[in-house]
């Protein structure tokens, strides 16, 4: 049987699975009921539709179909928030395409909310913030870190 942290580190895991996978409606049906927010708590995105569209419009998408990435979260570290648990994570975004070597593009965190129901665990909020950049212009929609 999975204790909550494992089930919180599996929907960590699908997030990425699913960004890199360019599957961005399955990141919208992940986060259905959260809201994405900048760092400081500004929301960007809530809900499935919102959150799809998102990524549709500043997560380039190759030939292939995928951003040519590899997220990797690490360092996850769980607190208990009354009903809910927080989880802040660092992250780097891995990047390699034909024509591209293998480089990291983006490191930064998440600040992680979920709450549990009869379905289980999910996403109630995000929070992302930028650490360093790299060569994003294959990553990314023009201006979107601008």
């Amino acid at each position: 049987m999975l204790t909550a942290g494992d089930e919180i580190r599996s929907l960590l895991g699908a997030y990425c699975r699913l960004v890199d996978a360019g599957d961005f409606d399955g990141v919208g049906a992940l986060m259905a009921r959260a809201v994405l927010c900048t760092e400081d708590g500004t929301p960007v995105a809530r809900g499935a539709d919102e959150v799809a569209r998102l990524y549709a419009a500043t997560t380039l998408r190759h030939e292939d179909g995928t951003p040519g990435t590899q997220h990797v979260v690490a360092g996850t570290e769980l607190a208990v928030a009354g009903e809910r648990i927080t989880a802040r994570s660092s992250y780097v975004v891995l990047q390699a395409l034909p024509a591209l070597p293998l480089q990291p593009v983006v490191t930064g965190s998440y600040r992680d909310t979920f709450a549990r129901d009869d379905a289980g665990w999910h996403f109630v909020e995000r929070r992302f913030g930028v650490g360093r950049t790299g060569d994003l212009s294959h990553h990314l929609a023009p201006g979107v870190l601008a």
